[in-house]
Order: structure tokens, then sequence, then C-alpha cells
């Protein structure tokens, strides 16, 4: 079986996993952990992470943030995989009875920061790219942001910070889904053009297909150099993928509930997803 489709098949395991989790603690945010599905599934099963199956403290691990804190849940079913914790945790996310918070943070082996307050997870994940350049380590740290993050102004600031100190180890991916809470970004405050703003702060660019394996590994391959500039790609996504009920909906942000038939009927739309 070929890289690309144990990746595919890895993707439509999550969500189908992860549908489940948000069924049964009935919250949680389903939109903004569909859309970066693929992303999570070829950082950690594409060869792309460096990382020791069921040691979540290996110290020459590369490090991943999901800043924003609401969709690090979307990491649960993979740090499970992967023997960070027993699969059992994830049948009690949300439920204050395992250690799976709606949230993510520190208490949870295979987090690496504890994350909500949007923007904050790319200035800690520069502070651990710098601190690995200080060490002279080879470790690189991986941070997902949502395109909201960019009307933060500390966005900018770690920007600046990142491409001043020649941060080549850090990789930031913006799941531009184009919806926040709110409705479209280009709508509200827009963002466009995303790829010449990062451009200016001194960043390598990539604009990408955020649900292609494809795309995505090969960003991932190029950007793997130490050019002594940072990397960002730019990952046009679906909000709520996989899911004709929640796709490009800004509603399912939240999980909104669903009836018996919508259930059934999103069960079997993501079990015939390739």
């Amino acid at each position: 079986m070929s890289l690309h489709l144990q990746i595919k098949q890895k993707a439509a395991w999550l969500r189908q996993e992860l549908f489940e989790m948000f069924l049964r603690a009935r919250q949680g945010h389903p939109g903004s952990v569909f859309s970066q599905i693929e992303i999570t599934a070829v950082l950690y099963y594409g060869g792309v992470l460096k990382y020791k199956h069921g040691n979540p403290a290996w110290p020459d691990r590369d490090k991943v943030i999901v800043s924003k804190g609401h969709a690090t849940m979307g990491l649960y079913p993979i740090l499970s995989d992967i023997g960070y914790f027993p699969e059992e945790e994830l049948a009690k996310y949300g439920s204050g009875e395992g250690i799976l918070r709606i949230f993510g943070n520190i208490t949870i082996p295979g987090i690496e920061v504890t994350t909500g307050s949007l923007a904050h997870g790319q200035g800690v994940g520069a502070g651990f790219a710098y601190s690995s350049k200080k060490d002279r380590s080879n470790c690189k740290t991986f941070v997902i942001l949502s395109e909201g993050e960019m009307y933060e102004g500390s966005v900018w600031e770690t920007a600046l910070f990142a491409s001043h100190h020649k941060l080549d180890n850090l990789i930031l991916v913006i799941d531009r889904n184009r919806n926040i809470i709110l409705g479209d970004t280009e709508d509200l405050v827009g963002l466009s053009p995303v790829e010449d703003k990062w451009r200016a702060f001194g960043w390598d660019t990539y604009t990408i297909d955020g649900h292609s394996i494809e795309e995505l590994l090969d960003a991932f391959h190029q950007a793997n150099n130490a050019n002594g500039k940072p990397k960002v790609i730019v990952a046009n996504t679906v909000k709520g993928k996989g899911s004709s009920i929640m796709e490009n909906r800004p509603e399912w942000h939240y999980w909104q509930g669903m009836t018996d038939d919508e259930i059934n009927f999103t069960r079997r739309e993501l079990r015939e997803t390739p």
C-alpha cells in the first residue's frame, strides 16, 4: 500500500473517530477540527515529524502546537494511536472522568502547550524554535494556526521575531478555511493577499490545497531546508470538511447537535470518504 493511500485511510479514520467523540461529549468544535485533518495526518503518518512511539517525552522529538486551542482535540486519536495514552481515554473525552479535555493542555501526554488564547501558540512555538537553535538541536516546531488568529497583533510580532532570529526550524501551517464564528474572513476584515504579507515579513511561503496529501507532503519537504527563513504553509481548506451538513457553515464552529437521521447520514458519509 502506498504512503499516500495509508495517510488517506488514517484521515478517514480520524474523521470517523472524532465524530463519535463529538457525539458522546455533545460539545466541541467540529468545523475547525475537520478542516485540519489531512494536515495532522500528514505530520504524524507521513514521515514529517520525528517522534518515538510510546514516549511523548523523548528529548529529540519535533513539537506540534495547535494554536487554535479549540481544535487541539483533533490530535487525541493520533496521540492514542502512537501509544501516548490508552485508547480507552478517547471514550471519556470531555466527560471529566478521563484525561482528555475539550481544550488541550499540558497534562495530556503529547500536548506540548496549553492553548486557547488565540495566537498564543505561535509565540510559544517561536520560543521552542529559538531554544532549539541555541542548543544546536535539530528539532523542529510545527504550529497549526487558524486564519482568524491573523487578526491578532501578536502573530505579526512573532513573525518579526522569527524572521530576525532566522528560525528556519519553525514551520507554521495556516488552516485557511475562510470561516470564523462570524462568517467569511474576507467579508469581515479581509486578509488577502496572505502570502504577500508573510513574504514581506521575511518568511518562505507555500500555498497549497490543505486536503491534498500530495501537496502537503511536497510542501513539508520543501520547507525542510536550513536557509535562515521561517516557513509558512498556507493550506486552503474547507471548514467541516467531510460532512456536507457542516461544510462551509460557520455555525458549525461549535457542535450544533444532530437528529438521529443526520447522525446516521453523517456516519455513512464519513465511512464512504476515500
